[in-house]
């Protein structure tokens, strides 16, 4: 039974997810402000966690970005504020999706199901439309090793994100083709992931940053303008 952390001071909405949820089969727990979602994040160790942007005590944000320090769990932020750099500043925090509201309850538990269902699945088991899945790939200077979860560049382990590694061994499974923004949130953020191509562009940044000498002009991941990107090595 996979466990669900809400964080949201609208009680009505955190109790019509919560008993949408557990009628699902999910165990769920829940928090009304940003300290106690840390704390709860930390005893309950949730299996995705849904948290609010807007809380008492601790930011959303500032909530994101101290569970990110300390574990890989979703989360999916949701909030009222359309603003685009909120909506960066949040995935640069290691959220996994932001979803304004107001949101359907049938589009929430959607997204809900389909991290969980991302999150049960290794990286070599992504649809592909090149080659077969593979445990091990390398291209050029790159190694990467979906079981260890290890990446390797020029002989040097990478620092990655979790879904910066999948976004990046999914590339390199499919290296010299050129992949859409579609194609990715599809293999990487799974099939039924509803998000914005704005999701692909923030990670292949934070990857260009820790692969390009000069992330600004990009030799080994570039860009087809109007199509998508292709991992070059």
């Amino acid at each position: 039974m996979a466990k669900v952390l809400l964080v949201d001071d609208e009680q009505t909405l955190l109790q019509a997810l919560t008993y949408n949820l557990k009628k699902e089969g999910y165990e769920v727990v829940s928090a009304a402000d940003g300290i106690q979602a840390v704390a709860t994040a930390r005893s309950e160790q949730p299996d995705v966690i849904v948290l609010d942007l807007m809380l008492p005590g601790l930011s959303g944000l500032e909530v994101c970005r101290t569970i990110r320090s300390e574990s890989t769990v979703p989360i999916l932020m949701l909030t009222a504020r359309s603003d685009e750099m909120d909506r960066v500043l949040g995935l640069e925090l290691g959220a996994d999706e932001y979803v304004i509201k107001p949101v359907g309850l049938r589009e929430l538990l959607a997204r809900i199901k389909a991290m969980l269902r991302r999150t049960q699945m290794a990286a070599p088991h992504f649809a592909s439309p090149g080659p077969g899945p593979q445990e091990i790939v390398e291209a050029g200077p790159l190694k990467m090793n979906a079981a260890s979860r290890e990446a390797i560049w020029n002989g040097k382990e990478l620092d990655l994100r979790p879904k910066e590694f999948d976004l990046l061994f999914y590339l390199a499974q499919n290296h010299g083709r050129v992949l859409t923004r579609a194609s990715l949130l599809e293999g990487v953020w799974g099939y039924d992931y509803v998000g914005d191509a704005r999701t692909v562009d923030v990670h292949i940044r934070w990857i260009r940053e820790k692969l390009e000498r000069e992330p600004s002009k990009p030799r080994y991941i570039q860009t087809l303008r109007g199509t998508g990107y292709k991992l070059a090595l």
